[in-house]
């Protein structure tokens, strides 16, 4: 199993890791060499995904808006946050509600480093330093029963994070959203998306080439299809399973993903009020 105590502390610079790579394309400072390199060959086969990056940050905004003005959700956990940037979790929601809680978690050293850092002053938002395929320790950790309440609605995300673990019964991502849901209230809201392409050759080249750069930190871009089952047992919210930039855009003319050759998929469900 994947335990904090095993996680390594250690930044290597010359490692490419999605979250950093993620940070560069986010136009962030706290990435490296290795990182921007990897950023360039990825390019030059998936152009878009600077876009892509982008586009799916706004959406997650839009999602924590959404469940924090509409739906009164004061709890979020976030599986795989990456680097902090602009209007992370914790500002879009505290934006709307200052008492709003939130945990992030990640296994990237580095974010751990700026996040505690940054997060320094604030009593209600923590990082944690975990795998998150290990849910027995994020939803023991101190910090996490600190902070979340999960006899109330909570929104758990996995925002882009599910394509960065590999297939499995116990660890794989169908795996790890069941455990996730049968610890929520009713009420309660899963985000989940990831990066899915309907050509293989797409698929084949991205799952390959990332796994070599990040060192075996990866699992699969997926299909469609496969996202589909991680909502099982959910009630999906309109407009459904999509392209993320198609979900409730703020206006008629916000960014959509231009570029098909690959998307992130995927959207919000709520874990039924009736069980």
């Amino acid at each position: 199993m994947h335990s904090e105590k095993q996680l390594s502390t250690e930044i290597d610079a010359n490692v490419p890791t999605a979250a950093r790579m993620y940070d560069h394309y986010l136009g962030g400072k706290d990435n490296y060499a290795a990182d921007r390199a990897a950023c360039e060959e990825l390019d030059k086969v998936v152009p878009s995904t600077r876009r892509l990056a982008l586009n799916n940050r706004r959406f997650l905004q839009r999602v924590v808006k959404t469940l924090s003005e509409e739906y009164g959700i004061r709890q979020y956990l976030d599986h795989g946050s990456g680097l902090p940037t602009q209007d992370n979790v914790h500002q879009v929601a505290q934006r709307i509600d200052p008492s709003t809680h939130v945990v992030y978690v990640d296994n990237d050293p580095m974010v751990l480093v700026h996040g505690r850092a940054l997060l320094e002053q604030d009593e209600r938002t923590t990082v944690i330093h975990a795998d998150l395929r290990e849910t027995d320790l994020i939803f023991g950790h101190a910090d996490t029963k600190r902070l979340i309440d999960f006899s109330e609605p909570v929104c758990v995300l996995f925002n882009s994070v599910f394509h960065c673990i590999p297939d499995s019964d116990t660890d794989g991502p169908l795996a790890v959203a069941r455990r996730v849901r049968e610890r929520l209230a009713p009420g309660s809201f899963m985000v989940m998306c990831q990066l899915v392409s309907e050509d293989p050759e797409v698929r084949a080249f991205v799952t390959n080439f990332m796994d070599q750069a990040t060192q075996g930190h990866w699992g699969r871009v997926r299909e469609p299809k496969d996202v589909q089952t991680y909502f099982e047992g959910l009630e999906i919210l309109e407009p459904g399973l999509v392209e993320v930039s198609t979900w409730r855009p703020d206006t008629e003319v916000a960014p959509r993903q231009l570029s098909h050759e690959w998307i992130e998929f995927g959207g919000v469900g709520r874990i039924p009020l009736q069980k």
